[in-house]
């Protein structure tokens, strides 16, 4: 009987032999993911951190699907259920297909935006006219707001904002019980797209990153600090300086130009003016103070600004200058004669201050923005240095006259100030301390004459 003998090679066969070169292989499908790319946002070059072969958005595209055209539609999720305390059941963004309609991917909605913003007061009001850029770009967009406790005050004033959370992003050692909190609290929110003002360096974006938005945009530094944040993030903005809030009014101009692009169907945004509102109970609660100062609605002139050591001041990073003493203001306020001069003052410890050198003044004791915007909305005017009051007196449409330590300040903070009702007085010396006390009283004057004829 033959024996069978079994023969095993060690060797692979040549024939079937291919050599493979892994790096080739992934360039090779990369290139291939390259060309099979339908949906390109942005005319200019993505982020090369993300994509290396991306150049941008093929001329040779042409849409008009239904899925893409136009603006986003509203939320078709079922609204919550107001006699159940459970509400119904929410799913996280890409679990719930049957509900998310195709434009959510294709044409990057925004359902659910967070905002994070850096600074106090005045740099949080003067996001209000990016957060009216965003409701404007996104129908039916829910913006949420993360800001430090002092400038959280100021969404009290924008009916857009649905939560306005603190928490100071420019704690540079915040608590870890607080940071993996605010971590958390954001990642269960399911936002899909996550902005923020802070110049970001890599802790920052890793900050933003682990929030888990499809979209994580945010300002980031000038300079080497910078380095490595823009793996971690979607878009970037770079500032001209290493402070945002230098600016001046348009500080966020980058931001705005990014997100009121125009997009196929949908045409450039235009970036709205400054507007605040006011609630019914903020406006009794102001009127009962200025009426107990000795004012009445309508006759008297806010002056705001007053030097102080009080976080609640209201001025802006960006011009740190911006105080006057009580002894140039009390030479100001002889001069006004048809109205009764309001000194604001941002803590008790000033009153004895301004009653040295105005025994009969009316002072009021202010330090919310929503208050101050309620007592100027009553004023006949304001007369302030480059304080958050400025700011509302535009908002509300009234009559001011801003004192600031230089020309350049005067032109970054309050464009177009004709428009805007606003007299400007710079210091000829760069020092606010130095201003000319004889031009703000000529100027009174003229404040004086033409609000007498409203």
């Amino acid at each position: 009987m033959a024996s069978t003998t079994t023969t095993y090679h060690l060797v692979p066969n040549p024939n079937h032999l291919v050599l493979t070169n892994p790096l080739s292989n992934h360039v090779s499908f990369l290139r291939k993911q390259k060309n099979n790319v339908s949906h390109i946002t942005n005319l200019k070059k993505k982020n090369p951190w993300l994509d290396p072969f991306d150049d941008g958005e093929d001329p040779e595209m042409e849409y008009g699907s239904l899925f893409v055209d136009g603006k986003q539609e509203e939320d078709p999720r079922l609204p919550d259920d107001p006699n159940n305390r459970f509400g119904f059941l929410k799913f996280p963004a890409g679990y719930s297909v049957e509900l998310a309609s195709l434009p959510l991917k294709v044409r990057g909605d925004v359902r659910n935006c967070c905002c994070v913003v850096s600074g106090g007061v005045y740099e949080n009001l003067l996001f209000f006219p990016i957060i009216q850029l965003l409701k404007d770009r996104y129908p039916g967009v829910k913006i949420d707001i993360v800001a430090s406790p002092r400038g959280k005050q100021t969404y009290e004033m924008n009916k857009n904002v649905r939560y306005a959370t603190a928490y100071d992003p420019d704690d540079e050692l915040p608590e870890p019980a607080e940071y993996t909190d605010m971590v958390g609290l954001l990642k269960n929110r399911y936002y899909d797209m996550v902005l923020s003002t802070k110049l970001a360096g890599l802790g920052h974006a890793a900050f933003l990153f682990m929030t888990t938005a499809r979209d994580r945009v945010s300002y980031v530094y000038p300079n080497v600090n910078a380095a490595g944040a823009g793996l971690l993030l979607s878009e970037t903005f770079i500032p001209d300086t290493l402070n945002l809030s230098e600016g001046g009014y348009n500080m966020y101009h980058q931001m705005a130009e990014w997100l009121g692009k125009p997009f196929r169907d949908v045409p450039r945004h235009i970036v709205s003016p400054l507007r605040v509102s006011l609630s019914r109970k903020v406006k009794e609660v102001v009127k009962e103070k200025y009426t107990k100062a000795g004012a009445e609605k309508g006759k008297y002139v806010v002056i705001h600004g007053i030097e102080s050591d009080s976080k609640a001041s209201m001025q802006s990073r960006g011009d740190l200058d911006s105080l006057l003493p009580i002894q140039v203001w009390a030479e100001i306020a002889y001069t006004i004669r048809e109205f009764t001069p309001v000194f604001v003052i941002p803590h008790e410890k000033e009153r004895e201050n301004v009653q040295e050198y105005l025994e009969d003044a009316s002072i009021v004791f202010i330090t919310t923005p929503g208050q101050l915007a309620a007592l100027i909305n009553d004023s006949a005017g304001v007369i302030a240095t480059n304080t958050v009051a400025i700011q509302l007196a535009n908002a509300r449409e009234k009559p001011s006259i801003a004192l600031f330590s230089s020309e350049e300040k005067a032109e970054k903070f309050v464009p177009e100030a004709e428009e805007k009702k606003c007299i400007v007085i710079p210091s000829k010396t760069g020092k606010l301390i130095d201003i000319d006390v004889e031009a703000v009283k000529n100027a009174v004057e003229t404040f004086n004459v033409s609000l007498a004829f409203v």
